[in-house]
């Protein structure tokens, strides 16, 4: 049950009335037309913006339209009233047995309640994390995981056939300098004094690889020149790393379901075709760029190149993709990954980046615009830095140094849950602090903990039902006589359950899902404030000792609240709390 689809078409049958009684003109077009939550809940459940879209097309006024809507719309039987406002919004009262049928539809649809057909099964690829394996995630990675995690379940609720994906960086040097780093603590496993010069990487990480090196070749390579060592010892180390990764991830719930290398791309002609493709489109030709604005970098030269006309789907500049000596830009084998996705039957593509990675957008979305000419969308989220902090002082992290909070560190101390519920309580190009203090606290202004109170709060409701021998089963609970919540703050809780297909589908469309956070710290305070009512009025509390039917009406509304936070929190991959402690 989605509701405000249901009065939607309402409307829009409404609208089609008006049409064929020549009240309005044929071929207008419906699509802005909304209906959602008033701005201010004292003017109604629902509005609609119908006259004020439709207005000048229909060459009328809209005060005019609204009326006629008006009178129509409380024919409908859900509808008690229709008011115009203003210049012609529409605001709907909606009969108190639609709140309750709302609740019967939350405890019979279960974890479906809410779910979409948004998507038609169309294919998306999530791509995220992506991190080069070159070592353990840190926690910059472990936001990116979060956010691209939840965007993909999301989707997939939202009725999108999901692939969740990573891009292996092993094509390029950061892998060589990996494999003269493991070579080094293979030389420290031989008993030998490590060489960690300036530009590799020092992490004790990479000492178990030296000695798994160590194990499986003795000390054949000491001593031996780096062009016999160097592609075996970078196959091996990689394989480590992308072990210790998935580990990382595993540890944060978050479990992919393509690992893509970029190595496979070279030698194999992917990237030759993807070129190729963007050639017969007329998009490859040789030319010079401009140099850069501002000051020049020192090793700035005028030559020609191999040149992508990226100008022509949007971008600043064209792009170089293949540098003097014949070698491939970075560009190159990013615009052949993504030819692959085109080719795999991908219809929509989202790519998680980093913060640093803002001047990579134009370029990319050009090329797929290009490889695609238009019939696949990229949308790309960057994702801001997470500021950590611990008594009061931020924790420091220098990946070079080997110092850097891992992911790892970062589950262990604040738990998997807490972790991926806080790091998504921020809109994903927004900074995020992490204070370990405070996202353990139990407390209003901990998001995390207020919302599993709310599910736990419930989940003992239940408990003290059942011990006092009553029946709240979610069937028993559907079947219940549910008219006497009429109390305004259980309308008002019933009110946001009716909104959670809505807002499902409103964050699906803009691939964000901090929206799904928002609203159950929103309907966990609206529990809560039911919930504390219940002290000072005892007709609302949940359990009414002696009257199992009054009991199951208001458990009823407070089982469909924890169904909704549920399902939310298993779209944000939390598992939702069945006690406090």
């Amino acid at each position: 049950m989605n509701l405000f689809a249901d009065m939607r078409a309402v409307v829009l049958t409404a609208l089609d009335q008006m049409v064929a009684e020549g009240v309005l003109p044929s071929g207008l077009d419906y699509a802005n037309v909304t209906v959602e939550p008033p701005r201010d809940a004292a003017h109604g459940d629902m509005a609609t913006n119908a006259a004020m879209v439709l207005a000048k097309p229909a060459g009328s006024k809209p005060r005019d339209i609204a009326e006629a809507l008006a009178a129509r719309l409380t024919a409908d039987p859900r509808v008690a009233a229709a008011e115009v406002a203003g210049p012609g919004f529409l605001n709907l009262r909606l009969n108190v047995s639609v709140w309750a049928d709302v609740t019967r539809a939350a405890l019979s649809e279960g974890a479906d309640y809410g779910r979409s057909t948004l998507g038609a099964k169309e294919r998306v690829n999530v791509e995220f994390v992506s991190a080069n394996p070159t070592g353990p995630m840190h926690v910059g990675h472990t936001r990116g995981a979060v956010f691209g995690d939840a965007l993909a379940a999301l989707l997939d609720f939202a009725g999108y056939d999901v692939t969740r994906e990573y891009y292996i960086n092993d094509g390029g040097a950061q892998v060589n300098v990996l494999a003269r780093s493991a070579f080094e603590r293979y030389r420290e496993a031989n008993g030998l004094d490590p060489d960690i010069r300036e530009g590799l990487y020092p992490g004790d990480y990479l000492i178990p690889v030296g000695e798994a090196l160590k194990a499986k070749y003795g000390d054949s390579l000491i001593g031996k020149p780096e062009s016999v060592w160097l592609d075996e010892v970078k196959d091996f180390a990689v394989a480590e790393m992308l072990k210790m990764i998935r580990g990382d991830l595993a540890a944060l719930n978050v479990h992919m379901d393509v690992f893509y290398s970029e190595k496979s791309l070279y030698g194999t002609g992917q990237i030759e075709a993807a070129i190729k493709r963007l050639s017969d489109l007329g998009l490859i030709y040789r030319g010079v760029l401009e140099p850069p604005k501002g000051k020049l970098p020192e090793d700035w030269e005028e030559r020609e190149q191999l040149l992508f006309r990226s100008t022509a789907y949007g971008d600043d500049v064209d792009r170089p993709i293949q540098k003097s000596d014949g070698s491939w830009t970075y560009f190159a084998p990013d615009i052949a990954y993504h030819w692959t996705k085109i080719e795999r039957g991908f219809h929509k593509l989202i790519d998680v980046f980093g913060a640093d990675h803002g001047g990579y957008v134009k370029r990319m979305k050009a090329a797929v615009a290009a490889l695609s000419q238009n019939s696949v969308d990229l949308d790309i989220k960057l994702i801001q830095l997470v500021r950590l902090f611990k008594n009061g002082e931020p924790f420091k992290m220098s990946k070079r140094a080997g110092t850097f909070v891992t992911l790892r560190d970062v589950v262990e101390q604040a738990g998997a849950d807490v972790t991926r519920f806080h790091l998504l309580t921020r809109k994903n190009d927004a900074a995020l602090d992490f204070d370990f203090d405070k996202v353990l606290e139990q407390s209003k202004d901990n998001p995390v903990f207020y919302v599993q109170y709310a599910h736990a709060r419930v989940a003992s409701v239940l408990r003290k039902a059942r011990d006092l021998g009553f029946d709240v089963s979610d069937a028993a609970l559907t079947a219940a006589d549910l008219s006497g919540n009429t109390h305004e703050a259980e309308l008002t809780l019933a009110r946001k359950i009716a909104e959670w297909p809505r807002l499902v589908e409103i964050a699906a469309r803009a691939n964000e899902p901090h929206r799904i956070a928002f609203f159950l710290y929103e309907i966990a305070s609206d529990l809560h404030a039911l919930w504390n009512r219940g002290n000072d009025e005892t007709q609302l509390r949940f359990v009414q000792e002696g009257d199992a039917a009054a009991s199951q009406a208001k458990i009823a509304l407070a089982r469909a609240c924890a169904v909704v936070i549920s399902t939310g929190l298993g779209i944000l991959g939390v598992t939702p709390a069945e006690e406090m402690r």
